[in-house]
């Protein structure tokens, strides 16, 4: 790879189907779980069912709306060289991941990491599902892009 290639990220609306399947179902159980034990006159297991409840909830907004690109800090697309990773964020801005650039992919092969640390020396970690880019082609061909880093 002599010079870079510049992916596009697109809304992944079959992942954040599957993702509300999954968050739904559990902060509505753990939220069930802290009623009850609330009006069992069980205070303990009541706060712990409910701060269970709020981070699942917290988690899951962020995964979805992470998947859909709405969040300003969102990637939308990736251009790799052999030197550094540059992701076009929603906001506008752009970082390069210069420094201990690492790549990390699932056993799965449906989704994989990214981590490094940007001209500011701040660390940075992304998450990436098959379903934001145009098809498994494109897919595979960022993971054979990004085995550099591995």
């Amino acid at each position: 790879m002599a010079k870079s290639e510049v992916f596009e990220l697109f809304q992944d609306r079959k992942g954040v189907t599957w993702d509300a399947l999954m968050y739904v179902p559990t902060v509505s159980g753990l939220g069930i779980g802290a009623m009850m034990f609330w009006y069992n006159q069980n205070q303990g297991l009541t706060y712990l069912l409910f701060f269970l409840a709020c981070f699942f909830f917290y988690q899951g907004v962020h995964r979805v709306l992470g998947r859909l690109l709405v969040l300003p800090q969102s990637p939308v697309s990736l251009d790799i060289s052999r030197q550094r990773v540059s992701l076009a964020l929603r906001n506008g801005e752009a970082i390069e991941l210069i420094k201990d650039v690492r790549y990390f992919s699932d056993h799965a092969g449906k989704s994989f990491g990214l981590t490094g640390m940007d001209m500011m020396g701040s660390k940075r970690q992304y998450v990436f599902h098959k379903g934001q880019f145009a098809d498994a082609a494109a897919f595979g061909k960022v993971a054979d892009a990004l085995k550099v880093f591995a």
